[in-house]
């Protein structure tokens, strides 16, 4: 039953709070979703909750929790669909049929296998009253990352980066700080706060030694994993990524050429050598070696047709499987390009700022091999705009269908 205009104009108010409550959670419930609830008792809110970290009670039992009297008749909004099985905590649906809720406002459904729809039936199999889609294209936006890795099993790929009004990310010396300006960049270090990993490639690595951390004053905040595509192994030991490595998870993603050093039993063979290739396998095995020892995770990649290369579809799956749900990748031209030519990116954050750097030789964003034809590019939706000081911030989702994708 579709509700009256005048309860719909009431339903979108209680949800834009628990979409408000469900934003507190930004950063800390991952892999999981985020989720708010407000429960409604006479036009009265009498309680409000959100899924405030990973392992800790959903949005509806806070909210359940937190209520300053009885629930019995009452409305809760819910900005995902109720869970209906056990976790690390008890399923959500029991706990309103247990309260006496009468009405379940739901603003979108979870597409986890677990749920998908299941939570909604169940309550409505008990007699609740169950209205699903209030605001349901905001929930879901809300959960883009959540929504992308649980269907796909891959975290969802943002690729980031800070160009002049010329479309410029360093000058013609190669030089780069600063393009935008402290608004801009505090912007992006929120985002590091929210998103699961950040990565680089070797190339920004080397040339701008980052910490790729949140560094804002207020908080707490939490740390991405920091993630770093350097096929060859050559990040140095004293980089500020290795040498945090103890204290902030760091993964080290090489080819498939030094599988052999991280692997090798040793046992003698009966093949010829090479001796300068035998020196050159020691001398990668030692630097994996070592990273290790400094606190990294280094992960090998499997094969891929360029044997000098990381197969990045593989990275990716990995980190979906450490339960990544997001990457905010900050590389260079080099590793944009190779994730927008395999089709790997799914949204891009372009901060664009008022300057003009010029030069043949200054680099643009993306490099890779490129659209033969215009036609051929990555399509990409109308984008949103935020201003950032004199920066913008344009924010686009890549087209599904989009040639390149």
């Amino acid at each position: 039953m579709t509700p009256k205009p005048e309860q719909r104009a009431q339903d979108e108010a209680f949800m834009a709070r628990a979409l408000e409550l469900a934003a507190r959670g930004m950063g800390w419930t991952s892999p999981n979703p985020l989720v708010g609830a407000v429960i409604v008792k006479d036009g009265r809110v009498v309680g409000e909750g959100w899924h405030t970290a990973y392992g800790q009670p959903h949005a509806e039992r806070e909210a359940l929790a937190a209520c300053s009297e009885s629930t019995a008749g009452g409305t809760i909004y819910v900005t995902l669909e109720p869970c209906c099985h056990w976790g690390k905590t008890p399923p959500c649906t029991s706990g309103i049929l247990e309260a006496g809720i009468a009405r379940v406002v739901v603003g979108a459904l979870d597409p986890n296998p677990l749920v998908a729809g299941r939570g909604c039936a169940l309550l409505r199999e008990a007699g609740l009253t169950v209205d699903v889609g209030i605001m349901e294209k905001e929930c879901q936006h809300l959960n883009e990352a959540f929504f992308h890795f649980i269907t796909t099993g891959r975290p969802l790929v943002v690729m980031k980066y800070a160009m002049t009004l010329d479309g410029k990310v360093a000058t013609r010396t190669g030089a780069s700080r600063w393009i935008t300006g402290p608004e801009a960049r505090a912007r992006v270090h929120r985002d590091r706060h929210r998103f699961g990993a950040v990565m680089v490639g070797i190339g920004t690595a080397l040339a701008d030694n980052p910490a790729l951390t949140c560094r804002l004053e207020d908080g707490p905040w939490r740390q991405p994993l920091r993630v770093v595509v350097d096929s060859h192994a050559r990040l140095p030991l004293d980089a500020e990524l290795v040498r945090g490595a103890r204290t902030i998870p760091t993964l080290v993603a090489v080819a498939a050429e030094s599988q052999a050093d991280a692997t090798r039993d040793h046992r003698p063979s009966t093949a010829p050598t090479d001796a300068s290739s035998h020196e050159g396998c020691e001398a990668r095995a030692g630097r994996l070696a070592a990273l290790r020892r400094a606190g990294c995770s280094v992960w090998v990649s499997p094969p891929t047709d360029n044997k000098a290369a990381v197969n990045l579809p593989a990275l990716l799956d990995h980190l979906g499987s450490l339960g990544i749900d997001s990457v905010l990748v900050e590389g260079g031209p080099t590793l944009h390009g190779a994730l927008a030519d395999e089709g790997l990116v799914n949204r891009v954050q372009a901060y664009v700022a008022p300057k003009l750097f010029g030069g043949n030789g200054a680099p643009g964003p993306v490099a890779g091999r490129g659209a033969a034809l215009p036609s051929d590019g990555l399509h990409l939706s109308p984008p949103a705009v935020t201003v950032l000081g004199a920066d913008l911030l344009l924010e686009s989702e890549v087209d599904p269908c989009s040639p390149a994708s």
